[in-house]
Parts: C-alpha cells; sequence; structure tokens
C-alpha cells in the first residue's frame, strides 16, 4: 500500500488551521495507482458474493461504481437531499459541525441483496453509519464496508459495530 499512500496529498490548514486534508485526486489521475486502489479495495469482497454497491456522495461514488464493475455486481448511488426522483427514503445523521441527510430511491436495493457500502475517507463514521442505516432500511443485508484512507485519530471505526467487516486501505 505505500505506493498508494504516495499518491494521496497531505494539504496542511485545509479547510482550516489545523487540519490535514488528506487529498486522494493525485491517486485518482494515476491510472496505474486507481487500478491498483480498486484491486485492493476489491479483493476482500471477490468471493463473497456481493451483489450491489452503495457509494456514498460523492467521492464515494468514483471507488464505488469502479468496483461494482470490478464484483460484476451493481452500483446504487447514496445521494444528499434532493438529488434523487421520489420515491426516496433517507436517513438523518449528526457530523461534527451540524447535520446531514443521505438518500436512496426506495426501489434502490432489492430485500436481502448482499450489499456493500464504499466511501473514500473514514473521519468519525458518522457518514458510514447513516449509509448502514440507510441500507438496512431498505432491506439489504450488509456485506460490509470499504474505504480507501481511514483517519485514525478521528475514531470512526469505533462507532462500527456488529459483523460486517469493516476494510480500509490507507491509515493516517
Amino acid at each position: 500500500m505505500t505506493s498508494l499512500a504516495g499518491l494521496v496529498r497531505a494539504v496542511p490548514d485545509f479547510p482550516s488551521p489545523g487540519i490535514v486534508f488528506r487529498d486522494i485526486t493525485p491517486l485518482l489521475a494515476d491510472a496505474g495507482g486507481f487500478a491498483r486502489c480498486i484491486d485492493a479495495l476489491a479483493e476482500p469482497w471477490l468471493e463473497q458474493g456481493v451483489q450491489a454497491v452503495c457509494g456514498i456522495e460523492s467521492r464515494g461514488f468514483i471507488f464505488g461504481a469502479a468496483l461494482a464493475q470490478k464484483l460484476n455486481a451493481g452500483f446504487v448511488p447514496l445521494r444528499k437531499p434532493g438529488k434523487l426522483p421520489p420515491p426516496v427514503t433517507s436517513v438523518d445523521y449528526q457530523l461534527e459541525y451540524g447535520s446531514d441527510r443521505l438518500e436512496a430511491r426506495t426501489d434502490a436495493l432489492r430485500s436481502g441483496e448482499h450489499t456493500l457500502i464504499v466511501d473514500d475517507v473514514l473521519a468519525t463514521g458518522g457518514t458510514l453509519l447513516a449509509a448502514r442505516a440507510l441500507v438496512e432500511q431498505l432491506g439489504a443485508r450488509l456485506a460490509g464496508a470499504a474505504v480507501v484512507v481511514e483517519l485514525d485519530a478521528l475514531g470512526g471505526r469505533l462507532r462500527w459495530h456488529g459483523d460486517a467487516p469493516l476494510h480500509s486501505l490507507l491509515h493516517y
């Protein structure tokens, strides 16, 4: 993973002083690096019978769609409010700076469908937990979750409970 880590740029004091932003755009721009990233994201799930991959808006779409292709699964976007035509179902969640909502079409997943959640970064875990609640609300069976970057100091993994695995490629 060191070759992938070298493609994630640290940007100090962005978006505010004291924050080190992990910029994945160099990883996305490197064809070989992006391919290795998708292969590594897919590896734990190759024999798990994943039928649908849910990508969290917005960068989760990039990794989720490519991962769905690799796993021969469908792709389901989990969107911010007002981006999908009705009927939708939603989950509200708290962020460190306020609240937000994720939505999916009510027919996006079939009952019992083996589903993987994908995002670019795991920070405090609020968005990932909301995605999990939305998948479960839609009646799908959660295979687990995958993220490219996990910010260990923010403790998001500690909020992920149950038997469904959570895989991260890079840790900071």
